[in-house]
């Protein structure tokens, strides 16, 4: 991920944090079995984000908000469980696409992830729904949403370019 700081933009400027997510989901080496996504977590309340995209490591290609947390993690050297001990209190997820509730490879999908961190993430911006690719019908937003979480698509507008990076490899 390099030593590149963590980007600051306006307050509220979802346009910015998602153009930074799309950044990082063209970081994503491409693959048939899975989509090119970006995530950043951001203080809402102060404007700044911490860029999160795929890692490699030796067994595969890690989903981006499971990596996003895990550099939490690691950071303050604690369990991925755990980070919404130290997460700001106004924390916003930016995903390039909407946060999965099942996956085919068995792990633990994004919207349990993102739930088990107790309320600390309250807003999810989502740039395209998943498509029904690998999942006849993802409803990992109606899980969050049932859950308190707000799932907002503040970006439609930009769902053709987001398609077109979230499918490279396809």
């Amino acid at each position: 991920m390099g030593s590149q700081p963590n980007p600051t933009f306006a307050v509220g400027d979802h346009e910015a944090f998602m153009e930074f997510a799309l950044t990082q989901a063209q970081k994503s080496p491409p693959a048939a079995n899975k989509f090119c996504v970006g995530a950043v977590l951001v203080d809402a309340a102060k404007g700044k984000g911490t860029r999160l995209n795929t890692r490699k490591t030796t067994r595969e290609i890690q989903a981006p908000r499971q990596c996003c947390f895990i550099k939490i993690a690691d950071e303050h050297k604690i369990p991925e469980e755990r980070i919404h001990e130290v997460l700001p209190a106004n924390t916003a997820l930016y995903t390039t696409m909407e946060p999965c509730n099942e996956r085919l490879s068995g792990n633990v999908t994004c919207a349990t992830r993102i739930l088990r961190l107790k309320s600390a993430i309250k807003t999810v911006y989502v740039g395209i729904k998943e498509p029904g690719t690998f999942i006849a019908h993802n409803n990992g937003q109606e899980r969050l949403e049932a859950n308190d979480v707000k799932v907002v698509f503040p970006v439609e507008h930009w769902r053709d370019r987001i398609t077109k990076v979230s499918m490279t490899g396809h």
